[in-house]
Protein backbone atom coordinates (compact mmCIF):
# COMPACT_ATOMS: atom_id res chain seq x y z
CA UNK A 1 0.00 0.00 0.00
CA UNK A 2 1.72 3.20 -1.18
CA UNK A 3 1.36 6.16 1.39
CA UNK A 4 -1.42 7.53 -1.19
CA UNK A 5 -3.91 4.71 -0.31
CA UNK A 6 -3.70 4.65 3.28
CA UNK A 7 -6.55 5.37 5.04
CA UNK A 8 -7.41 9.15 6.00
CA UNK A 9 -6.81 8.20 9.97
CA UNK A 10 -3.55 6.78 9.28
CA UNK A 11 -1.25 8.75 7.20
CA UNK A 12 2.10 7.20 7.95
CA UNK A 13 2.44 3.08 6.88
CA UNK A 14 3.54 1.49 9.46
CA UNK A 15 6.60 0.78 10.29
CA UNK A 16 8.14 4.81 10.21
CA UNK A 17 8.51 7.07 13.19
CA UNK A 18 4.98 8.59 13.73
CA UNK A 19 3.24 4.96 12.94
CA UNK A 20 5.73 2.09 14.47
CA UNK A 21 4.92 -1.28 13.61
CA UNK A 22 3.85 -3.01 16.49
CA UNK A 23 5.61 -6.35 16.71
CA UNK A 24 3.78 -9.27 18.12
CA UNK A 25 4.96 -12.46 15.68
CA UNK A 26 7.62 -14.56 18.12
CA UNK A 27 9.66 -15.76 14.73
CA UNK A 28 9.76 -11.76 13.70
CA UNK A 29 11.08 -11.19 16.80
CA UNK A 30 13.52 -13.38 17.13
CA UNK A 31 14.24 -12.71 13.60
CA UNK A 32 15.64 -9.14 14.94
CA UNK A 33 16.60 -9.89 18.94
CA UNK A 34 20.91 -9.72 17.46
CA UNK A 35 22.78 -6.79 18.11
CA UNK A 36 24.66 -6.85 14.49
CA UNK A 37 21.05 -7.12 13.04
CA UNK A 38 20.05 -4.45 15.26
CA UNK A 39 22.75 -2.50 14.07
CA UNK A 40 22.32 -3.37 10.57
CA UNK A 41 18.74 -2.06 10.77
CA UNK A 42 19.77 1.43 12.28
CA UNK A 43 22.94 1.53 9.06
CA UNK A 44 20.57 0.77 6.54
CA UNK A 45 17.55 3.44 8.10
CA UNK A 46 20.00 6.87 8.63
CA UNK A 47 22.78 5.82 5.87
CA UNK A 48 21.54 3.23 3.46
CA UNK A 49 21.35 2.07 0.91
CA UNK A 50 23.80 -0.13 1.58
CA UNK A 51 25.41 -3.73 0.24
CA UNK A 52 26.51 -6.59 2.61
CA UNK A 53 30.46 -5.21 2.55
CA UNK A 54 29.37 -2.04 3.42
CA UNK A 55 27.21 -2.82 6.58
CA UNK A 56 30.54 -5.44 7.44
CA UNK A 57 32.51 -1.90 8.12
CA UNK A 58 29.71 -0.98 10.16
CA UNK A 59 29.19 -4.07 12.33
CA UNK A 60 32.57 -5.79 12.38
CA UNK A 61 31.46 -9.37 11.00
CA UNK A 62 32.31 -10.56 7.29
CA UNK A 63 30.43 -9.67 3.92
CA UNK A 64 28.77 -13.30 3.82
CA UNK A 65 27.89 -13.41 7.47
CA UNK A 66 26.45 -9.83 6.91
CA UNK A 67 24.67 -11.19 3.83
CA UNK A 68 23.10 -14.07 5.84
CA UNK A 69 21.52 -11.67 8.50
CA UNK A 70 20.34 -9.05 6.10
CA UNK A 71 18.40 -12.33 4.10
CA UNK A 72 17.29 -13.12 7.30
CA UNK A 73 16.20 -9.50 8.08
CA UNK A 74 14.55 -9.62 4.35
CA UNK A 75 12.22 -12.99 5.66
CA UNK A 76 10.46 -11.03 7.84
CA UNK A 77 10.08 -7.48 6.06
CA UNK A 78 12.38 -5.62 7.66
CA UNK A 79 14.64 -5.06 4.87
CA UNK A 80 14.85 -5.69 1.17
CA UNK A 81 17.14 -5.30 -1.65
CA UNK A 82 16.90 -1.98 -3.64
CA UNK A 83 18.25 -2.54 -7.14
CA UNK A 84 18.24 0.97 -8.30
CA UNK A 85 20.78 2.24 -6.39
CA UNK A 86 23.47 -0.15 -7.06
CA UNK A 87 25.96 1.34 -9.38
CA UNK A 88 26.69 -1.51 -11.38
CA UNK A 89 24.99 -5.24 -11.93
CA UNK A 90 27.37 -6.52 -9.64
CA UNK A 91 26.28 -4.92 -6.12
CA UNK A 92 23.24 -5.45 -4.53
CA UNK A 93 22.29 -2.89 -1.95
CA UNK A 94 19.73 -3.35 0.62
CA UNK A 95 17.28 -0.47 2.03
CA UNK A 96 15.30 -0.52 4.97
CA UNK A 97 11.91 -0.86 5.04
CA UNK A 98 10.94 -0.81 9.16
CA UNK A 99 12.86 2.17 10.89
CA UNK A 100 10.18 2.55 13.62
CA UNK A 101 8.31 -0.46 16.25
CA UNK A 102 6.82 -1.68 19.29
CA UNK A 103 6.43 -4.27 21.23
CA UNK A 104 5.06 -5.26 24.68
CA UNK A 105 7.44 -7.04 27.51
CA UNK A 106 6.87 -9.26 30.27
CA UNK A 107 2.54 -9.07 29.75
CA UNK A 108 1.15 -11.34 31.85
CA UNK A 109 -1.73 -12.29 29.10
CA UNK A 110 0.91 -13.51 26.93
CA UNK A 111 1.96 -16.52 25.15
CA UNK A 112 4.91 -17.96 26.99
CA UNK A 113 6.50 -18.02 23.06
CA UNK A 114 5.65 -14.42 22.46
CA UNK A 115 7.08 -13.54 26.11
CA UNK A 116 10.02 -15.16 25.77
CA UNK A 117 10.80 -13.78 22.07
CA UNK A 118 10.11 -10.02 23.22
CA UNK A 119 12.39 -10.61 26.51
CA UNK A 120 15.50 -11.87 23.77
CA UNK A 121 14.32 -9.02 21.41
CA UNK A 122 14.68 -6.52 24.60
CA UNK A 123 18.04 -8.06 25.65
CA UNK A 124 19.36 -7.79 22.34
CA UNK A 125 18.26 -4.13 21.86
CA UNK A 126 20.04 -3.02 25.43
CA UNK A 127 23.30 -5.13 24.27
CA UNK A 128 23.46 -3.03 20.93
CA UNK A 129 22.46 0.38 23.40
CA UNK A 130 25.75 -1.31 25.52
CA UNK A 131 27.94 -1.55 22.49
CA UNK A 132 26.68 2.24 21.30
CA UNK A 133 27.91 3.21 24.41
CA UNK A 134 31.05 1.52 24.49
CA UNK A 135 32.13 2.59 21.37
CA UNK A 136 31.35 6.29 22.55
CA UNK A 137 33.56 5.36 26.02
CA UNK A 138 36.44 3.87 23.80
CA UNK A 139 36.67 7.34 21.69
CA UNK A 140 35.20 10.05 23.97
CA UNK A 141 38.51 11.93 24.55
CA UNK A 142 38.74 12.61 20.17
CA UNK A 143 35.65 14.42 20.69
CA UNK A 144 35.45 18.49 21.20
CA UNK A 145 35.07 19.68 24.50
CA UNK A 146 31.73 21.58 23.32
CA UNK A 147 30.47 17.67 22.96
CA UNK A 148 32.33 16.41 25.80
CA UNK A 149 30.26 18.77 28.00
CA UNK A 150 26.56 17.73 26.45
CA UNK A 151 27.31 13.81 25.99
CA UNK A 152 26.63 11.33 28.46
CA UNK A 153 23.63 10.00 30.28
CA UNK A 154 21.43 11.89 32.96
CA UNK A 155 20.30 9.56 36.31
CA UNK A 156 16.91 11.07 37.96
CA UNK A 157 13.49 9.65 39.59
CA UNK A 158 10.23 10.95 39.80
CA UNK A 159 7.21 10.38 41.99
CA UNK A 160 3.84 10.56 39.35
CA UNK A 161 0.53 8.82 38.43
CA UNK A 162 0.34 6.13 35.35
CA UNK A 163 -1.65 9.20 33.60
CA UNK A 164 1.59 11.78 34.85
CA UNK A 165 3.83 8.90 33.78
CA UNK A 166 2.44 8.50 29.99
CA UNK A 167 2.02 12.43 29.79
CA UNK A 168 5.51 12.70 30.76
CA UNK A 169 6.49 9.75 28.20
CA UNK A 170 4.80 11.81 25.25
CA UNK A 171 6.01 15.31 26.23
CA UNK A 172 10.00 14.27 26.15
CA UNK A 173 9.13 11.49 22.65
CA UNK A 174 7.66 14.86 21.22
CA UNK A 175 10.36 17.19 22.19
CA UNK A 176 12.54 14.40 20.76
CA UNK A 177 10.65 13.99 17.39
CA UNK A 178 11.63 17.91 16.85
CA UNK A 179 14.92 16.97 16.37
CA UNK A 180 15.13 13.64 14.60
CA UNK A 181 15.36 14.94 11.12
CA UNK A 182 15.73 12.17 8.98
CA UNK A 183 15.97 13.90 5.90
CA UNK A 184 19.38 16.04 5.85
CA UNK A 185 18.00 18.64 4.09
CA UNK A 186 16.48 19.49 7.75
CA UNK A 187 19.66 19.61 9.66
CA UNK A 188 21.53 22.25 10.51
CA UNK A 189 25.09 23.02 8.83
CA UNK A 190 26.69 21.74 12.15
CA UNK A 191 23.89 19.43 13.27
CA UNK A 192 26.00 15.61 14.00
CA UNK A 193 23.94 12.33 15.11
CA UNK A 194 23.34 11.82 18.74
CA UNK A 195 21.41 9.01 20.02
CA UNK A 196 19.31 9.14 22.99
CA UNK A 197 17.63 6.65 25.08
CA UNK A 198 14.61 6.72 27.13
CA UNK A 199 13.95 4.39 30.12
CA UNK A 200 11.01 5.27 32.26
CA UNK A 201 11.17 2.20 34.45
CA UNK A 202 8.37 1.32 37.35
CA UNK A 203 10.89 0.95 40.40
CA UNK A 204 8.42 -0.07 43.00
CA UNK A 205 6.61 -3.48 44.29
CA UNK A 206 4.22 -4.50 41.91
CA UNK A 207 1.89 -5.47 44.67
CA UNK A 208 1.74 -1.88 45.75
CA UNK A 209 0.23 -0.77 42.73
CA UNK A 210 -2.80 -3.09 43.02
Amino acid sequence: MTASEMPADQPHPPGTPENPLRLDNPRMMRALAHPARIAMLQHLALDGPATATECAVVVGLSPSACSYHLRALARYGFVEEDPASAADGRQRPWRARIISMSFDEGEPDQPDALRAAAQLLAESTQARFGEMRAEYLARADRYPAEWRDVAGWNQDVVHVTVAEAAALRNQIAELLAGYRRLDPADRPPAAHRVHTVLDLLPWFDPDEAR
